[in-house]
């Protein structure tokens, strides 16, 4: 049975992160060839190795989301290697927990720079060779808290709502024109950003408690949505959220 992504190239942003890495290892063995990035050079080349040792093809760039320049120069590097893109997943992101009063300007320019902005970015550089393929996808990730309010993370919140609305307004855009555009929208994800505290409260953390499966996801879990996107499975399906939060969203 051949591999779902055979054939097909992938950039993936914040690669060496929790969900950034399992879907770099699951679309590896799925047959991808992968462009891997991250803003640090060292971890995104690490990364990059341990992907070729099982066989994959794999170029390595370090890439800030937030610099026009920087993803003109990774487009530019994965046409030279590989001569086309069929797969886009922006997974790199930032948070910052403060309510509306106490977020600062930077700390609300920093995330809006990354999250929202490095996005839409990176869907434009990367649409002239995403077109080219004729059967594309670009899987923008979001999170619940693009779908419903905390009380908190004013500038995450605000910045995954709009992730949203751009892919719906991306996918409209693109519907006839060989790309598909759609979001995820992870729950509680056990990665190392929040682990430790995962560790001491357990199913008694507040988000888990309220999480019906009462439990954290996996990012492997969250990583199987991303190659169901990113292959043909997929074919019909443009527009849409995909929620991986353990019924967190569902009441």
């Amino acid at each position: 049975m051949p591999a779902r992504l055979d054939g097909k190239v992938a950039l993936i942003t914040g690669a060496t992160g929790g969900i950034g890495h399992a879907t770099a290892e699951l679309f590896a063995r799925e047959g991808a060839g992968l462009v891997v990035t991250d803003i640090s050079q060292d971890t995104t080349e690490k990364l990059a190795a341990r992907l070729r040792a099982t066989g994959a093809e794999v170029l390595a760039v370090r890439l800030d989301v937030t610099s026009p320049e920087n993803w003109s120069e990774a487009i530019e590097l994965t046409r030279r290697r590989f001569g086309r893109l069929d797969v886009l997943v922006n997974i790199a992101g930032v948070v910052d927990w403060p309510g509306v009063e106490e977020t600062t300007k930077d700390g609300w320019d920093r995330v809006v720079a990354v999250n929202q902005t490095g996005t839409w970015l990176g869907m434009k550089a990367a649409m002239p060779l995403l077109r080219a393929s004729g059967n594309a996808s670009v899987i923008n990730t979001s999170s619940v808290l693009g779908l419903v309010g905390s009380g908190a993370a004013a500038a995450y919140q605000a910045t995954k709502g709009a992730v949203r609305l751009l892919t719906k307004t991306a996918a409209v855009e693109y519907a006839t024109r060989g790309v598909r555009v759609n979001s995820v929208h992870p729950g509680v994800i056990a990665t190392p950003m929040i682990q430790d505290l995962l560790d001491e409260q357990g199913d008694r953390q507040p988000d888990i408690a309220r999480t019906p499966m009462r439990r954290a996801g996996s990012p492997a879990e969250v990583a199987s949505t991303m190659l169901f996107l990113a292959g043909d499975e997929s074919s019909f399906v443009t527009g849409t959220e995909l929620v991986v939060d353990g019924g967190l969203t569902a009441h």
